[in-house]
């Protein structure tokens, strides 16, 4: 028994050894690759492509992956793509997944490599932005395919690194995102074990890694309420049902869904009127009045509660002035929670602690914001951290916001991202399958 038991200490002794081995090996090869991590995301910020347009930016993430010998598939989800890389020994398959696209925003930051580029969107000409970050993703993915294709001899399983388009949204119309490229079967041809992905956060410092097990981002649905009432002279409401009126008793009404209906102690939630829209003259009483939204929760019993009671205080609120109200909710979008599997972060916690510091992994609250990398959570296991953005001497009251004009990021902080990818892909596999 003695034996036994000294045989498996040294044998968790080399397997340690070996870990702390790879992430040296990692920590190198990523501090090398920074001038170029770098470039790449220099060059995608100058050239931003809106979802489903992200035809450059496709083209030259495939081209890298293929000349790093990795197998490649293109046209995933109208602009994805997926690479694949067959280690040197069996193991489990993990995915790590990069979006890609950019926003509708016209940049502000004086830098050399700024975007200048204009384009259509839903029939409007918008400058477009990488003004959340996608492109420090994807240049740290093709900075850990780098890496992780230099050590694919002694790779203990499969990679699949997915390239995303699409995860801010497409035009109304068109499909895309994490979402189909899981019905494409993005996750499937070898079956993913587990999946990890991160995202860059301008307003927490570099250096730092931020996560949390479970709920970690909300749910979200947008919503559609169009109220209809009948139309009149305005100097003659009497003769009238007059929809603003009702749109502004629902609005104020829908206010009660959070602070009386959901239990705030033990998850928050949203319902945010962003759009009022009815009339076309200060004198005319309109028939219609159309108003959207967007509705944020953190799990499924939840989202029932507030789309329900948002669907029954617009309509009776309507029907008790005599006029009636349509409630789409969701609209046109719909994302689930971006759920962390506890089990799976209890267990990786210490690789992200390893490669960061223990002082500078963080657990954070919840984050009201949404992502569709939770499509690929309700289908196997996965992790999704944030990665400091912000100058270290930085406020993050003032630091600029995602998806703004002013958006700005400190690049020092890619190299941590890969180095993070990379050993939880390989402290994963170190593990194996199903442990």
């Amino acid at each position: 028994m003695k034996k036994l038991l000294l045989f498996g200490l040294s044998f968790l002794s080399i397997a340690v050894s070996a870990q702390t081995t790879s992430k040296a090996v990692v920590s190198k090869k990523a501090d090398a690759l920074e001038k170029q991590i770098i470039a790449w995301r220099r060059d995608f910020h100058e050239h931003p492509e809106l979802g489903n347009r992200e035809v450059r930016t496709a083209g030259i993430i495939a081209a890298y992956l293929k000349s790093l010998g990795i197998e490649v598939q293109t046209g995933v989800a109208t602009t994805g793509v997926v690479g694949i890389l067959k280690g040197g020994k069996p193991g489990p398959v993990v995915a790590l997944r990069a979006d890609i696209d950019a926003l509708p925003v016209t940049e502000r930051v004086d830098i050399p490599f700024a975007s200048k580029v204009k384009t259509q969107y839903n029939g409007q000409e918008v400058g477009v932005m990488h003004a959340c970050g996608h492109d420090s993703h994807i240049s740290i993915l093709m900075g850990v395919a780098n890496i992780l294709s230099s050590m694919k001899a002694d790779l203990r399983g499969t990679v699949k690194f997915i390239f995303q388009p699409a995860e801010e949204g497409v035009p109304l119309g068109e499909k895309g995102g994490a979402e189909e490229m899981v019905k494409q079967g993005v996750l499937e041809n070898p079956k993913v074990d587990a999946i990890f992905g991160l995202h860059i956060n301008s307003q927490t410092p570099v250096g730092k890694i931020v996560y949390r097990p479970g709920g970690t981002m909300a749910g979200v649905s947008d919503l559609q309420i169009i109220v209809k009432g009948r139309s009149a002279h305005g100097a003659y409401p009497w003769s009238s049902i007059d929809p603003v009126v009702v749109s502004a008793q629902i609005i104020s009404s829908l206010q009660s869904v959070v602070s009386r209906n959901v239990n705030v102690t033990e998850n928050p939630a949203v319902v945010t009127i962003g759009v009022i829209q009815g009339g076309t003259r200060f004198n005319i009483i309109p028939e219609t009045v159309k108003m959207q939204g967007t509705l944020r929760y953190f799990t499924a019993d939840d989202e029932k509660l507030v789309i329900g009671n948002v669907k029954r205080i617009a309509t009776k609120t309507a029907e008790a002035y005599g006029a009636t109200a349509e409630v789409l909710a969701p609209y046109s979008n719909h994302y689930p929670v971006t759920f962390n599997d506890v089990a799976l972060t209890e267990k990786m916690l210490p690789t992200l602690q390893a490669t960061a510091g223990r002082e500078n992994v963080l657990l954070r609250p919840p984050v009201t914001g949404a992502e569709d990398f939770s499509f690929y959570q309700q289908k196997v296991p996965g992790i999704f951290f944030f990665l400091g953005g912000m100058p270290k001497d930085g406020n993050p009251i003032t630091a600029p916001s995602h998806h703004t004009p002013d958006f700005y990021l400190d690049e020092s902080g890619f190299t941590l991202g890969v180095k993070a990818l990379c050993n939880l892909t390989l402290d994963y596999m170190a593990m194996g399958k199903g442990k």
